[in-house]
């Protein structure tokens, strides 16, 4: 059985109560959160802005809790049904106010789920897929050639670094 790993969550979002009402939904289910990014602007894509509007904010959180790494699937089922809660639905379509991504955070690197299948993601199940999007080794972390530019930027690498720490602590090897 591998490892569990940390709960890692970004949030981009035009909404802060739907932040507020996500962030407390996911504490009942995952724990608390241990660590949070300071808010800022999403500048890295307007990829969202039709869906979501202008002046979209971003954070990154971490949960103390430890989680099974095969549990990604289930975890980003949860955040797709938060993200639904929240947003406007007109025929088949949610125009959401938040984007909840979840990954799960090892020693040895971040892999990330998405509903999105693409040459390098890996299907798990139900629609989820999932994607190494950082590696750790030479005592740093590595990008990928389709690391999005958000998770290469270095207060997000700063972030992720201060998880792996506590995590270091859990004694955890891989």
């Amino acid at each position: 059985m591998p490892l569990p790993g940390k709960l890692i969550l970004s949030a981009i979002y035009s909404e802060p109560e739907a932040l507020y009402t996500s962030i407390k939904s996911l504490e009942k289910k995952f724990g608390r959160v241990e660590f949070e990014t300071e808010e800022c602007d999403f500048t890295h894509t307007d990829y969202y802005r039709e869906e979501m509007g202008e002046n979209l904010r971003r954070k990154f959180f971490s949960f103390q809790k430890m989680v099974p790494r095969d549990s990604l699937a289930d975890i980003k089922i949860f955040t797709n049904k938060l993200e639904e809660q929240f947003g406007d639905k007109v025929g088949d379509f949610v125009f959401r106010t938040i984007n909840l991504d979840p990954g799960i955070m090892r020693l040895s690197g971040l892999t990330l789920a998405s509903t999105k299948d693409f040459s390098h993601r890996i299907y798990l199940r139900d629609g989820i897929y999932a994607e190494v999007t950082l590696l750790y080794a030479k005592k740093q972390f590595l990008a990928l050639p389709w690391t999005y530019p958000d998770y290469q930027d270095e207060k997000t690498i700063s972030f992720l670094s201060k998880v792996r720490e506590t995590m270091k602590k859990m004694e955890f090897d891989e």
